[in-house]
């Protein structure tokens, strides 16, 4: 029976696979095209990007943008470095990703120095962080900062690259953007998808989102395994909350150590150092204890194994010596027993 090709060899020398980053699903490139694709009359002007990852155990924000040869940073800021500011523990929820978007936001401004300049909200105790949006209309142009420095600088302008991961309403990805456009940068967003919007109503309650932001839900949620761990006798709150009894922090310390987090990260967003990771590593001297060995040469591993045999031929000639007085002492004994 004969069977008409449908993929001709002329199709297989056409072909062509995909980015590696793609076939490794790493890397939506549609996306990734769209947001580095700059305007052609801005003569090469960089369009920056607010990367937000999460993973299992931290949070990670950096302000990069592409070049031909990769992308560039300008600021980053992890969760594990809220530990500099009093925050040791929850370092991956919701408020950990605010305050990592705050540290990115702050450090970005401060390096380019526009913190004092654009100071975003909550900078003084009577301006609170309410979760509203920060907008402000200049000619055509909406800005997303609180005010404009009018014929001075304009507010530093990024978008938000959430990479793979879902934007579901009240996603951390979207706490760690909150974060960010309070410390002061221009990041275009609406309300959608924060936690306190209403799908059906169509409404925002910022105040719902402010609860978030100081961890009200997990202070519910601490309140009602202590409730039953009395009631029961059980031991769940030391079970999912055992870092933060041994931290001693309780449920109604949340709000009040995170408000000192977010001061003391206006107050000195700098990196704790100046080198990166892998100038302090290559400058990093070892003393003699954990230094490893020198290599040896010929010579010397030459000499090491003649050493080695000649005290493996001594010993041997040791053990003979010795067998051969225990027989001599044995004859003499069976001699005189004759």
């Amino acid at each position: 029976m004969f069977v008409k090709p449908q993929q001709t060899k002329a199709y297989f020398k056409r072909f062509q696979v995909k980015y590696r980053r793609r076939r490794e699903g790493k890397t939506d490139y549609y996306q990734r095209t769209r947001l580095i694709r700059q305007a052609k009359d801005k003569y090469n002007t960089e369009k920056y990007r607010l990367v937000v990852r999460i993973t299992n155990t931290r949070v990670l924000c950096q302000i990069v943008y592409a070049t031909l040869k990769g992308d560039k940073m300008l600021a980053a800021a992890d969760s594990t470095e809220l530990k500099r500011y009093g925050l040791t523990v929850g370092l991956k929820n919701y408020p950990a990703a605010y305050c990592t978007g705050l540290l990115a936001g702050r450090r970005l401004l401060q390096k380019l120095k526009l913190d004092d300049t654009y100071t975003g909200v909550g900078n003084e105790e009577d301006d609170e962080v309410t979760g509203e949006i920060a907008k402000t209309e200049v000619g055509k142009r909406t800005y997303f900062v609180d005010e404009v420095d009018e014929g001075g600088k304009r507010p530093f302008r990024c978008f938000l690259d959430i990479g793979l991961a879902r934007t579901s309403v009240g996603a951390k990805i979207f706490g760690a953007l909150k974060g960010a456009a309070d410390a002061g940068l221009d990041i275009p967003h609406n309300d959608k998808n924060f936690p306190g919007y209403d799908k059906d109503e169509k409404k925002y309650d910022h105040d719902m989102h402010r609860s978030f932001i100081f961890g009200e839900p997990i202070k519910a949620y601490q309140e009602q395994l202590i409730e039953d761990d009395q009631e029961s006798g059980t031991k769940r709150f030391q079970k999912h909350f055992g870092v933060y009894e041994k931290a001693k922090v309780g449920p109604d310390d949340l709000e009040e150590l995170y408000k000192k987090v977010h001061a003391a990260i206006r107050a000195d967003p700098s990196p704790a150092h100046k080198e990166s990771k892998k100038a302090r590593a290559a400058a990093r001297k070892h003393t003699q204890k954990y230094a490893p060995p020198a290599r040896k040469t010929h010579a010397q591993r030459k000499e090491t194994q003649k050493a080695k045999l000649e005290k493996r031929n001594a010993a041997r000639a040791a053990n003979a010596d010795a067998a051969a007085e225990d027989a001599e002492d044995d004859d003499d004994d069976a001699e005189d027993e004759e």
